[in-house]
């Protein structure tokens, strides 16, 4: 597969514009990229800007703490994919989670992924806060809930993905879920490493220095 086919294109500052949303757009559709990874609001406009195209709409829930009330989420969710959004990319609770409770955290994730039906739920763990067993508990109660995805990092916590945390979580989830690798991921060299790895999605806003690197 190329490399081409591995990125997310993301662009998820609060200061973002219309403008710079287009130009991601057009970026994405220029460079065939699976799909472009936006905040929720813009999605509709999003849709519009790729018609015509095969890149897909993700959109963010619960971003970037994962902190909100499940309801809270499951509305953002299914006011995405209303508007187009054919991928989400949604926070687990992490305060649920280094409190042990486990059943919470699942049920987070359960009641996104059943709003959303067959579109692609990715699960972001914020790995940076988390010890390894908390990592690979994430992992195990994504899969139980039916994610498709665990995701390393928003780039708004304290560090991004690392090479061992992607490892850990393909060992977590095996063939039961796939792995995206986000976060300070900004050259060709590194995105091979992380697909090696074991990631088959690459969150980054360096998609095109990336795919333009020799």
């Amino acid at each position: 597969m190329s490399m081409k086919q591995f990125i997310d294109h993301t662009l998820l500052k609060p200061t973002a514009s219309l403008q710079q949303i287009e130009q991601l757009c057009k970026e994405a559709k220029a460079n065939e990229f699976f799909a472009i990874c936006v905040n929720g609001c813009w999605v509709k406009q999003a849709v519009s800007f790729l018609k015509d195209s095969d890149v897909k709409v993700a959109a963010v829930v619960g971003f970037p703490l994962g902190a909100m009330h499940t309801k809270a989420k499951v509305f953002e969710a299914k006011q995405a994919v209303a508007d187009g959004a054919q991928e989400i990319d949604m926070v687990l609770n992490l305060g649920d989670l280094k409190s042990g409770n486990y059943p919470a955290v699942e049920e987070d994730i359960a009641a996104v992924k059943e709003a959303i039906g067959d579109k692609t739920l990715k699960v972001i763990l914020e790995t940076c806060y988390l010890e390894e067993e908390e990592i690979a508990k994430a992992c195990e109660l994504a899969v139980a809930a039916k994610a498709d995805f665990v995701k390393t990092s928003t780039g708004f916590g304290s560090a991004g993905a690392t090479l061992e945390h992607v490892k850990l979580m393909k060992s977590c989830v095996g063939e039961k879920a796939e792995v995206k690798a986000s976060g300070g991921i900004r050259d060709r060299a590194t995105a091979e490493k992380f697909i090696e790895a074991g990631a088959t999605r690459i969150g980054t806003s360096s998609g095109i220095k990336i795919v333009t690197d020799i």
